[in-house]
Parts: C-alpha cells; structure tokens; sequence
C-alpha cells in the first residue's frame, strides 16, 4: 500500500471512529490514556535493557541520582553525598520521606542490595564492581561506597538513564538473581503497579502513590519533581498505526508515544492532536551482531557489512522525510555530543549506491552461505522498516537470509540465546539506543568489549575496556578527545553493530494534554490536562 493509499484509508478509520468522541468525553478526567510503542512483557528493569521496560519502570521505581537536560548527575531519592580527596570513599545520604508501595520504608540496606544487583547486569555497573572493595549500610539512611582504586564517575553511573537504569526496590527482592526476571514490581515511585490488572502485552495500569513526596526542583528529565498529577495512567497496546490513530483522533486516548513517519501530515492537520518531537537527543540504529557464532563471529565479515550499509536508505525507511527527522551518523557516539567525530566512521562506511566492492569483500571473508537468522520487530515501526531494508541489503549481498518477523517481547527473549541458528539462536537483530545513554565509553553498552559477561551480541574486546577504564580514571571535564578517537577507531576497525543513523521520534498528544518533559522515555510526571 502506498504511502498516499494508506493515509487515505486511516482518514476514512479515524471518519468512522466519529461517534465514540461522546464517550470519550465521558471518561474520568482524572486517568490519562497512553498507547506504548510497544506492548509490556517484562516487569524487571534489571533483566532488560527495553525500552517499554525502562519506561514502565519510571512509572514505580525512583533512582539515586537522576539525569537532566544538562546531562550532569544530580539528587534524586540522594539529600547529597560526601567523598573523599581520593575519590574512593563516597558516602551517600538518602532524603526524607522515602516508602516503598508496600508501606515500608526505604533503607539503605534496600539500595545496597538493588545497586549491587543492577550492577551485575549493566556495562557501566560493572567497571564500578571492579573498582570496588566495598558497599554497605552503616545505619539505614547512608549508603557506603569504599574503591579500592580512585572512583570519580560514581554519580554519572547511579544517575544512567534509558538502558538499565540504576532503580531501587525493597531487598526481598534485589536479593534476586539478576539473571532471573522479577514478576513483581514494587518501587517507590510517583506512581504504583496494578498488578492485578496487568495483561501482558496488551494492559498495563498504574496508579498514584499517595505518599510518594516529590523533589522541590523543577523537572527535568529524570530529575527534578515528579509530581503526579492524574489519580490513574493506563497503557493500551495498539500494534495497528490506524487503530491507535483513531483511537487518537476520537479522544479515546491521551497520549501515542511513537507516531509513524507517514501519519505525521494527518497528524498536524487535526485540530484535535498535536505532534511533538519527543527528544533533541534522539536515538542510533543498530543492526547487532552474534559475535559468538558463525558467521558473524567473522571479523571480515562484519566489516564487509558495515561497508555496504546506507545509512540513507535505512532513515527514509524508518524515520521518513524532513530535516528535523534524522542524520546521518558514522559513528559509534552521538554525532552531536562532545567529542565525538566521524574521523573513522567516513571511510569504513563508504554509503556505495553500487554493491559490487562489497560483494567482493564478503567472498573474500569467506562466507560460505551460512544461514543468518535476521530477528526483526515488527510492532516497532522503526525496527520493522530498518529490517526490511537490512534484509533486502543482505539478499542483494548474495547472503543466506532467514528473515524472522515476530513482537518486539519476543525478540527480547530470543536474543538471550547463546546457541547457534539450528537451536534456535540468532545471527543479527535491530534496536536502537538513545543517545543519552551512549554518549560515554561506560555508559555505552552497546560498545563495551565484556565478551560473554556483557550486552547481547557478546562482542569481547579487552583494547575496549582498557580504553574505558581510562575514560573511568579521569575526572569529569578533562580533555576527552583524543581517547574518544582512539576508542572509535578500535571499533571501526572490528565492528560491535552496524551503525543505521540518527533519528528522533514524534509523539501524538491530544490538544488537552500538556507538560510531557523531552526525553527518550515517556514519563508521566509533570503531565496534567488542561
């Protein structure tokens, strides 16, 4: 269907979703309507770096530190924090007035056991295991870090935002295996999971903590006051884009996180909705390798690939037309952020309109007609055009491909699989990351060289970790530059992932709706109607 067709056909859906406005006006005005770019399956913000997870869990969990629009760590569930000349003792204090959903209060013992567990998980969490010695409680409102070694970017890892966020939950349950998924959540946030109303996938209901008491700044972000102005939010999965524009379009719902590039125009011609770019910031396209099986555990191979990919086609594809949508970015940082050059990413990604040089360079890494296992998420409107592009990519390469299609959940569970494609593992799959939480060496999962001990993919990379615990050893504001360049240089060189551009992503909001904060999350605090 035509981009022009389709639009015409959503005009008629939305004509005919005309007489539920009535209703909708009837709704309590006190509950506000979210339709997730993706459906809920996983409660755990430890377990997956997700998204829709780690958008879920801002709804109940609260963290330390949190990140503002200045990028700088500050306060959250913190009153403040001492540290020593050495940068090896950090004692940090928690505010007044802190309760879990379960009417206990947080202690300090609580955020020892969750920071100890979202450490074992997380790229940045890591390097501060290796750094320290110990971390305890001495009574229930301090939180004792003692390094072994100098540790200066402590607040920069507790205050991470987007992939796995650093949150803090009672200890029954961040005593839990980190590699095992919580089926609960129980936080201390500005608002509380229905878990007796949870549909996975399909429904999920939050609802106001009465006795959460905000922060006394001003939002921003992640940090600042989450006040909580609506009693109840409820998401509702529309995986069809002429459902959840309807939907929209009638007042059914409040709030679409992720409009498609081609309902923008329908969008911005209503008098009843308004489209707003969600971040400045935006997020990079990834297609992510299996560097433990064949054929991608191949280094020629995936430089072959990175070689052959146009970032142009990818974008047009899945972020659409217009300035403001996306760039190009040959990088493996934010084009954007400090530091950051496409010194190396130019040459290594020549964007060929003719694929005749790369098909000489995947014959010679000695491709041999493996299968590969393309898992894309199709109710992820980026990821489903980015695959479509990647696949057509691959099969014009002369590649084997097994293009697998399924829900976005799904994905996230398959890629735990370390096996290969014949038992049901995987050769390559699509995301993206957000910028925020890529724009440093640590905080970059999507690059961290752990191997077997770190994200998906298990690129394994020691000149990488050396690299980023140089960055961990130097104090924030020295001259980062040169070790930038040297880090992207070892990662052109031997790619983790195919770099697909930069894009930002355009939510829907009804014209009732206002205060949603810039970011790559959809956070519900500071919204309100009216």
């Amino acid at each position: 269907m035509s981009g022009s067709t389709r639009r015409a056909a959503l005009i008629g859906a939305v004509a005919l979703a005309a007489p539920a406005i009535a209703q909708a006006q009837r709704r309590d005005p006190r509950v506000l309507r979210f339709i997730p770019n993706t459906g809920l399956t996983v409660l755990d913000p430890v377990w997956t770096a997700s998204l829709v997870t780690g958008n879920h869990a801002y709804h109940v969990f609260d963290t330390l530190y949190a990140t503002g629009s200045d990028w700088k760590p500050s306060p959250q569930m913190a009153a403040g924090h001492v540290v020593d000349s050495e940068w090896q003792v950090w004692d940090i204090t928690l505010r007044d007035n802190l309760w879990f959903h379960d009417g206990t209060k947080v202690r300090a013992q609580d955020c020892v056991a969750s920071v100890k567990r979202w450490a074992r998980r997380d790229a940045f969490g890591a390097a501060m295991l290796a750094a320290l010695d110990t971390i305890e409680a001495p009574d229930d409102r301090t939180i004792r870090f003692r390094f072994k070694r100098r540790f200066p970017r402590l607040l920069e890892a507790l205050a991470r935002t987007s992939a796995l966020p650093c949150m803090m939950m009672p200890e029954r349950f961040a005593v839990t295996d980190p590699f095992t998924a919580l089926t609960k959540a129980v936080g201390s946030g500005p608002y509380r999971f229905a878990a007796d109303e949870f549909n996975p996938g399909g429904l999920a209901v939050y609802k106001k903590f009465d006795r959460y008491v905000p922060r006394q700044e001003k939002a921003d972000r992640t940090a600042g006051g989450k006040i909580a102005h609506f009693e109840r939010v409820e998401w509702h999965t529309m995986p069809d884009p002429g459902t959840a524009i309807a939907a929209m379009q009638s007042g059914e719902m409040d709030w679409w996180e992720s409009t498609p590039a081609d309902l923008r125009e329908l969008v911005q011609k209503s008098r009843n909705l308004r489209l707003e770019s969600k971040d400045p910031f935006g997020w990079i396209g990834i297609l992510r390798f299996n560097h433990l099986q064949a054929p991608f555990n191949n280094i020629k191979l995936r430089r072959a690939v990175l070689a052959a990919a146009n970032q142009t086609d990818f974008m047009l594809a899945g972020a659409g037309e217009g300035a403001e949508a996306w760039r190009k970015c040959r990088a493996y940082f934010p084009c954007g952020a400090p530091n950051v050059t496409e010194t190396f990413g130019t040459p290594a990604m020549p964007m060929p309109e003719n694929l005749t040089a790369a098909k000489r360079a995947i014959a010679d890494a000695g491709y041999n007609g493996e299968k590969i296992a393309l898992l894309v998420p199709t109710d992820i409107h980026h990821h489903a055009a980015f695959g479509q592009v990647s696949g057509d990519l691959l099969r014009r390469l002369g590649m084997n491909v097994d293009f697998q299609a399924m829900d976005w959940g799904t994905m996230i569970q398959r890629i735990t699989n370390r096996g290969p494609v014949d038992k049901g593992g995987w050769s390559l799959f699509h995301t993206a990351g957000a910028m925020v939480s890529m724009a440093t060496p640590a905080l970059n999962l999507y690059v961290r060289g752990m191997g077997e001990k770190g994200w998906t993919g298990w690129y394994a990379k020691p000149e990488i970790e050396a690299l980023t615990q140089e960055w961990l050893d130097t104090q924030a504001g020295a001259s980062e530059q040169g070790l930038y360049d040297r880090i992207q240089q070892v990662l052109f060189d031997d790619p983790p992932f195919v770099p697909l551009g930069q894009y930002t992503t355009f939510a829907t909001y009804g014209r009732d709706i206002s205060g949603a904060l810039p970011g790559i999350g959809s956070y519900p605090w500071n919204v309100r109607r009216g």
